[in-house]
């Protein structure tokens, strides 16, 4: 993949975008430890990186407007950055597949790749929980029963109602912000003269 210089540089405006995103409102939300905080942050950064996508409609654009979204997050202030920053590539990553894998851009695709996008927050915390924190799989079972716990009301023994309920929320999430990405998008598109 070969980029105009001109790409290039808009890809680094937004990934430049999303990760102030990550540095700021990531910071605020993990500060004030809001249930699903996590979604809202990952929300905002896919539309930033939903809309780069519309201004640059090449395969490897997402995942380039993903790393170096990540690369600016090890700016952060305060704790730990390895779990957001492997957090933002596959982010990035699994949008990217979706948006290759289904061609040219348009409205749908770019709901798949939120819905998709959005589900690994789901699956995140076992990786990095497991990889560079050392939390057994038990533990980071537990906290994910817990959130379901505070944000669905269902008791944890209710295991794959919890997980089905939280996978629906979260993939629901994203397909409502790769809706919205895509009418941003062409929005901004027509402002822009592009």
């Amino acid at each position: 993949m070969t980029f105009s210089t001109r790409e290039l540089a808009t890809l680094a405006v937004f990934g430049a975008l999303w990760g102030l995103v990550e540095i700021t409102l990531g910071a605020v939300i993990k500060t004030l430890n809001i249930p699903l905080g996590a979604l809202l942050v990952v929300s905002v950064g896919l539309v930033v990186a939903l809309v780069g996508r519309a201004f640059v409609p090449r395969r490897g654009s997402t995942l380039f407007i993903g790393v170096i979204a990540m690369l600016l997050k090890l700016f952060s202030l305060g704790g730990v950055v390895v779990g957001p920053m492997v957090g933002i590539l596959f982010e990035a990553l699994i949008a990217e597949i979706v948006l290759s894998a289904m061609g040219r851009p348009r409205r749908a695709s770019f709901v798949a790749a939120g819905a998709a996008a959005s589900a690994w927050l789901l699956v995140h915390p076992f990786l990095t929980g497991l990889l560079f924190f050392g939390r057994s799989l038990f533990v980071v079972w537990q906290d994910l029963l817990d959130l379901g716990n505070r944000v669905v009301g269902l008791d944890p023994s209710a295991a794959a109602w919890i997980v089905a309920a939280l996978a629906a929320i979260y993939a629901g999430v994203g397909a409502v912000v790769g809706w919205l990405s895509w009418d941003l998008a062409h929005t901004l598109k027509k402002r822009t003269g592009r």
